[in-house]
């Protein structure tokens, strides 16, 4: 009878895959040997590892030019990376090293830009598409930005007042965009994204307020769909929608050249994930293009903002079990040594699901098994995955300690989390580290932040 670990993971899934692997017992993500990292940082630990990044950038960027060449496209792509998925500056240093544009939500995003500007990693050349209802500091960051020659900084205007506030403060010819308020999936409690202009004024305002000023270039039009790029008809609908608007436009508007699809790549969630990006690019392409051909106008260049598609599949959290309870006949609880709450708060926020996998004794029996988390809330807990409304984990073994790690979590969960700052029940932040490899293509690790300390959260609270 097969009753162990490895052999319901061999059972369940295609394994291994091409990021996991099991030795002697134990995982390796990415070729990363897990219990030697753990040994020598300990847990809770969130690791990330940089090549990754790069990996996934050129994949899609080889899938768009690809699909270009196929269906003799005539534009260009440009790849952005959203900032705000991750700040951190050994993951904008890794980003720009392929070569990438940038897509920014608030005004600090833009003061990041300008550090990675004086130490050169940006040059003035770079396109920055400016998203986002933009408060004075964030017109004042843009303006400031194209005033010192930033010429591919692209504001894209989210209501129609943030073009007059601009027109104050910039003193030179600048490129705009126009964000389009798309409608939402059936399920959202409201019909249309609170983000953008409505289809039916966008042309109206460009003839308005954009047309008759020589000062502004409309550059490019901005589609957006929250839950994503998904084959399914609700997206083709949008894409659609917005394509036509797009050619409407050009008919009128000579200088527009760029149509931006926004972002929404998923990530791999689970070891039974599947999703065809080779072919959702070619068929964004294709009707793109078969679009524009009904219309007589020439195809736009293609912009895509991919955030978590960037860095999701980059990170991992993991954590040792440091006890077990049998609360009732049926629900065991292993104790993990931190917070789902503080340290994936998706997890709770949105019901989120990343790949959940045993890091050790993969050679022992099985059980169904609830994770709860060290604070008092109630809803500190995971208990599902993506793929079964279950978790199965390797029996505890007396005075052996078991190990477990979350992946795929780079993206958002330091912010939402409120990363530096305090937590639920004064939890402490993880240990962070960097993985990379050298000029010999070896594994490096590297400790970028350690466990949050109690004088940290004291000095916050005003101790």
């Amino acid at each position: 009878m097969k009753n162990k670990y490895i052999d319901l993971i061999d059972q369940t899934f295609e394994f291994p895959q091409k990021e996991f692997r099991v030795e002697e017992n134990e995982l390796f993500f990415n070729d990363i040997p897990l219990m030697d990292v753990i040994k020598q940082y300990g847990t809770p630990l969130k690791i990330t590892y940089l090549p990754k990044i790069s990996q996934q950038i050129q994949q899609a960027k080889k899938w768009f030019n690809v699909a270009i060449a196929k269906a003799d496209y005539n534009g260009d792509y440009h790849y952005c990376y959203c900032t705000k998925s991750s700040h951190f500056s050994f993951v904008l240093e890794k980003v720009l090293e392929n070569d990438v544009h940038l897509e920014t939500s608030s005004a600090f995003d833009l003061n990041i830009i300008e550090e990675l500007y004086q130490s050169g990693q940006v040059n003035k050349d770079i396109y920055i598409v400016c998203n986002g209802f933009k408060r004075p500091q964030y017109i004042e960051n843009i303006a400031a930005f194209i005033n010192n020659g930033f010429s591919n900084t692209i504001p894209v205007l989210d209501n129609k007042s943030e073009l007059d506030q601009l027109n104050n403060l910039i003193n030179t010819k600048y490129k705009v965009g126009i964000r389009i308020a798309a409608e939402e999936e059936p399920k959202f409690e409201f019909y249309t994204s609170r983000l953008g202009i409505r289809y039916n004024d966008i042309v109206s305002f460009y003839q308005e307020k954009i047309k008759t000023n020589p000062g502004i270039e409309l550059k490019m039009l901005h589609f957006f769909i929250n839950t994503g790029i998904g084959d399914n008809a609700y997206y083709w609908n949008e894409l659609s929608k917005c394509v036509n608007i797009y050619c409407d436009l050009k008919k009128i508007c000579p200088e527009l050249d760029s149509l931006n699809i926004g972002g929404g790549f998923p990530i791999k969630n689970s070891l039974s994930f599947d999703y065809e990006y080779e072919y959702m690019a070619e068929e964004i392409i294709a009707q793109i293009k078969n679009i524009c051909e009904r219309n007589e106008i020439p195809e736009p260049d293609i912009f895509t903002e991919f955030g978590s598609y960037t860095v999701g599949e980059s990170s991992a959290v993991l954590y040792s079990v440091l006890g077990q309870k049998r609360q009732n006949d049926r629900e065991i609880w292993n104790m993990i040594d931190s917070s789902f709450m503080t340290t994936l708060p998706d997890t709770w926020a949105l019901n989120k699901r990343f790949i959940l996998l045993a890091i050790n004794n993969w050679d022992e029996e099985y059980e169904r098994v609830f994770l709860g988390g060290l604070t008092c809330d109630s809803e500190d807990y995971y208990n599902s995955e993506a793929h079964a409304n279950a978790i199965f984990l390797p029996k505890i073994q007396n005075g052996e300690t078991q190990y477990i790690g979350l992946f795929h979590t780079g993206a958002y969960q330091e912010s939402i989390g409120g990363y530096g700052g305090i937590q639920h029940c004064l939890i402490p932040a993880p240990k962070h580290i960097i993985i990379d490899l050298d000029e010999d293509e070896e594994i490096t690790t590297k400790l970028f932040a350690k466990e949050q300390s109690h004088k940290s959260m004291l000095k916050i609270l005003g101790y």
